[in-house]
This record gives C-alpha cells, structure tokens and sequence, in this order.
C-alpha cells in the first residue's frame, strides 16, 4: 500500500505548530512505510527541514503574494488550488509505484481533491479535518464567499472516502449535522514527540534556566499567542500573585508583536518581573521550560469541538499538572478528574483553578495520571492509526464488497 500525503504547512523550519505536526506526522510515517510520498509547497532556495523526511518540494505557487496588491485570503486559496492541480499532477505520474490513498490535510486542497482530482485519478482520498474553513478566524470575509465556504466544507467532507478527525467531538457533530455517518470517521488525534518530551527533574531544569528554587512557577509554552486567552491569564495571575506574592510566570513563544502586546498587559497589573517573555525557542531547548514548572496552562483554544493542541499532549509528556478550559473535545484526552478544569472564558474560575493545583496535595498523583493518559498518543502511534485507516480505505475502493471492513477497522 503508497500512501501520498499532501500538506501545506505554514513553516518549512517548523516554527508553527502546524508544520511541527506535519513533520512529526511524516518522520514516523516514512518509517513504517518509506514508500509514503509526502508533497509540499517550498519557494525557491527556501530552508526546509522537510528534506530530512524525504517530502517531494513542489515550487510554491505565487499567488498568495497578490494580497499585498489587495488584501484578502482568496488570494491563499486560489495558491492552494494551483497546489492542489500539481499534486494531482505528481500523484497521476507515479505509474511504476502507484498511489493507493491519498491523505489530505488543508481544506482548500482537499476540496479539489475530494471532489475533483481523487474521483478523475479513481484514488481514495482522505481529509484530516481540523475545522470547519466557515468558521476560522483567519477565512476569507468577502460577503459573498461564505456560503461558498459552507458548500466547501459541506462537499469535501461528503465525498472523501473518509475523515480522519482531530475529536470524537467533531464526528459527533458531523453526524448531528447529517454530513457523515460517524463510521466513515477515524478519530485520530494530535501527539506528542516521545524523542523530546520526557519527565524530568524541576530542580535541575531550573538550575538550568537560572530560575529561582523554591518559587510557584507557571509556564504557557505556544508558538503564537492569538486567540488563546493569554489576557485572561495575565489577569488571573495577577489576582492569584495577591495570595503567593512569589509566583512567577513564563511566556515561551510567540511573535515580536504578540510579546509587546502582552507585555503591555503585565504593566497594566503592575507585574513587573514576575511575569518574563523569553519568546520563541528551539524545539529542542522547550522541554526544560515545561520540566521547571509546577503548573502548565492552556488558557484557551483557538476551535472547540475540533480542539487537540499540540501543547495538551506535550504538557502531559513531561508529567505536569495542566490547568485547561472545560471543552468536551480535551476532556476526551484528559479526564476532568485529572485536569485542572475551570469554566471557559472566566478569568476567576480560571485563577482559582491555578489556585488549586498550585497547592493541590494529590497534584503529584495527578501528574502521574495525566502521564498515562497520553503514552498511547505519541507519533508512532498517529502514523500506525493512519496507515491502518489508508489500508482500509483502500481496500474498500478496490473492492466495495470489503466495506464492512473498513467500517470497523474506523
């Protein structure tokens, strides 16, 4: 069975969690399969790690660079179609080694892939879902475009020959919605990378990092810091610094602009030094940031019944008690029992929540737990679960006699 696996991450050096994912997804992928041909877009002499997995770096198409002409993201998805007829170029031109299933996870490219490229090459595609394109932030705002976007999602999702779904959540809604038969829906979802996150020692992690000994340390490790609530936690911080005055809190990620903005917001409380943005760091040297803290936070999440950050499952990897939003779509990697859950978009419940596992007694037993819980999620893990649903799909387009099977293998 060869898998092509299209993507279009938004960092070629992985300095989006996006592409983290991606990479992480394929580096594991070519190891239990190295026949998997991974397709991305790279503009010419651009740095790319991508390389290092062996992807096939098609030249990125242009367009996109029209918005500075006129500002709007059709521009993006007129680049992402052009992707999208090359990779159906690449995959109709692999006749010694044929493409069994095609894996697709940007929306714009498996729209065409779904409803135009997979039916005209007889190729079964799949569509890792991670939202809704009508309901992201960053989609296009033209008036007439949204209902487009609703027939986009609609269709894509439809006619792939099956989703691969971030959360049980989101199958749930599509069946409520009537899109899909939750059986044609392969819950699988995001990972951590077990080379690189591990428990480790908080002392000597400190040590480290020049940090104090024996202060209360709550650390929010993301590459970017939009619509992720990071205001309220700057909020709850400051009410909780009134009951443990030694506290200190860590910033690691984010854009220039994002860290002055948030920075400003710690003036506003009067924080000074207890609140640091030490701004984005190799992916190599975040673990000792995460081994220091006593806490770490999931402020908010950007989607909600599609919600797997990456940082939930790296969180959990080191063994660290993790304060987080009561979204059904978490709690289905972390038991409430376990997290520190507060109230969505409630500033108090989110610092009573700190609060709490701060001085917890059990946090320690918490900790442990919450470390079980995602053993069964690293990358290796994801790929195998992707190359068993890329089996089923096609044998189920090779013979539709097999479609009870496939129905039970998702």
């Amino acid at each position: 069975m060869r898998l092509a696996y299209i993507a279009y991450p938004t960092s070629l050096t992985l300095a989006s969690a996006n592409a983290i994912q991606t990479w992480t997804t394929l580096r594991e992928l070519r190891q239990l399969e190295p026949t998997t041909l991974a397709i991305i877009p790279r503009w010419l002499r651009e740095p790319s790690r991508f390389f290092e997995v062996g992807a096939l770096h098609l030249p990125r198409p242009a367009v996109g660079k029209l918005s500075r002409l006129k500002r709007s993201t059709l521009w993006y998805y007129a680049e992402r179609s052009v992707f999208a007829l090359m990779s159906a170029a690449v995959v109709a031109s692999q006749r010694s080694q044929p493409i069994d299933a095609v894996y697709v996870r940007e929306v714009i490219c498996a729209g065409w892939w779904a409803n135009v490229w997979g039916p005209l090459l007889n190729i079964p595609v799949i569509y890792e879902a991670h939202d809704l394109e009508s309901w992201n932030p960053s989609r296009a705002k033209e008036g007439w475009v949204q209902p487009v976007l609703n027939l986009l999602d609609k269709r894509t999702l439809q006619r792939a020959a099956a989703i691969a779904s971030l959360t049980a959540d989101f199958r749930r809604l599509l069946a409520t919605i009537d899109w899909r038969d939750p059986a044609d829906v392969a819950v699988i979802p995001d990972a951590f990378d077990a080379q690189l996150y591990q428990p480790g020692d908080r002392a000597a992690a400190r040590q480290q990092l020049g940090l104090p000994g024996s202060a209360p340390l709550i650390v929010y490790a993301g590459m970017t810091f939009s619509y992720r609530g990071l205001e309220r936690l700057i909020a709850a911080f400051a009410g909780l610094r009134q009951r443990h005055p030694a506290a200190q809190l860590i910033f690691v990620g984010g854009r220039p602009a994002e860290i002055e903005r948030f920075r400003a917001e710690a003036d506003q409380h009067a924080l000074g030094t207890s609140v640091q943005f030490v701004g984005p760091q190799p992916q190599s040297a975040t673990p000792a940031y995460l081994h220091a803290a006593d806490v770490l936070v999931i402020p908010d999440t950007v989607t909600d019944v599609t919600a797997s950050p990456l940082k939930l499952f790296e969180y959990l990897a080191v063994a660290r008690a993790v304060v987080l939003p009561d979204i059904p779509a978490l709690m289905e990697v972390l038991p409430p029992a376990i997290g520190y859950y507060f109230q969505r978009g409630n500033t108090a419940a989110l610092a009573t929540a700190l609060e709490t596992a701060l001085t917890d007694p059990q946090r320690q037993q918490r900790e442990q737990a919450g470390h079980a819980c995602v053993q069964s999620h690293t990358y290796a893990a994801r790929a195998a679960r992707i190359l068993d649903l890329a089996r089923a799909v096609a044998r189920s387009s090779a013979d539709p006699r097999s479609n009870q099977e496939h129905t039970s293998t998702l």
